[in-house]
């Protein structure tokens, strides 16, 4: 049995181009798919957050809507509440690499806040890509990749091709015009080559030791290559 780490979001808000909020967290399904998954094959998973505050859910990713209808959005509560590890956090600052087998980070607009600017999680990210093991990002989780800053200025991940939320999923979701930036459109300016599929479709893209996902439906096989490179 090895140790995941799941680094989640602590930001609750997301602030907008024009000062005011959106109200967001973690996405549910992204955080509950990889969880049951590698719980499934034997894993321990532990949680980390900045600060160690628990993980706030955006309660739009518990809605039927967002879930296929009601049946779906019940069982992905129900897992949610399994999920015991999300109610006693680490501290993200606290966190040494070496502990873990592979490292994982679910999205929802929350990395957009929080770890796009948080330099513990861009130094464990960088400390995770160089050493080989596995790191599964999901859907706006790749907004911490942003933090992911060496010394000469360049972003660690630069020439990685990611899957990540896309300008196209964020105009249909009725965000994309008025958010402070896009996803897609930061990474590329970093030298991260966002290589994307058609909207809401799963599509997980695998560079060296980095696995990505671009949207809550390629959570689940995200997960799943994960599990076979552990």
């Amino acid at each position: 049995m090895s140790k995941i780490l799941f680094v989640v979001t602590g930001a609750d808000r997301l602030t907008l181009a024009d000062g005011t909020t959106h109200p967001t967290g973690f996405w549910a399904e992204e955080a509950v798919a990889p969880y049951e998954a590698f719980r499934a094959a034997g894993h321990e998973v532990v949680v980390a957050t900045p600060g160690g505050v628990v993980p706030p859910v955006d309660q739009g990713s518990l809605t039927p809507e967002m879930n296929g209808g009601r049946e779906n959005a019940d069982r992905i509560a129900k897992a949610l509440r399994s999920f015991t590890e999300l109610q006693r956090p680490v501290r993200l600052e606290d966190v040494r690499p070496d502990e873990y087998a592979a490292v994982f980070y679910p999205g929802g607009h929350g990395p957009m806040e929080d770890l796009a600017v948080n330099p513990d999680s861009g130094r464990l990210l960088t400390e995770v890509l160089e050493s080989g093991k596995p790191l599964g990002v999901v859907c706006h989780g790749p907004a911490a990749l942003l933090a992911a800053v060496r010394a000469d200025g360049t972003n660690a991940f630069a020439g990685y091709e990611v899957a990540a939320f896309t300008n196209e999923e964020e105009t249909q979701g009725g965000l994309a015009g008025k958010v402070k930036w896009l996803l897609q459109d930061r990474l590329t300016e970093a030298g991260v080559r966002v290589r994307a599929a058609e909207p809401w479709a799963p599509n997980v893209v695998t560079d060296r030791n980095l696995v990505t996902g671009q949207n809550p439906a390629s959570s689940a096989p995200l997960a799943e290559e994960l599990l076979k490179r552990l």
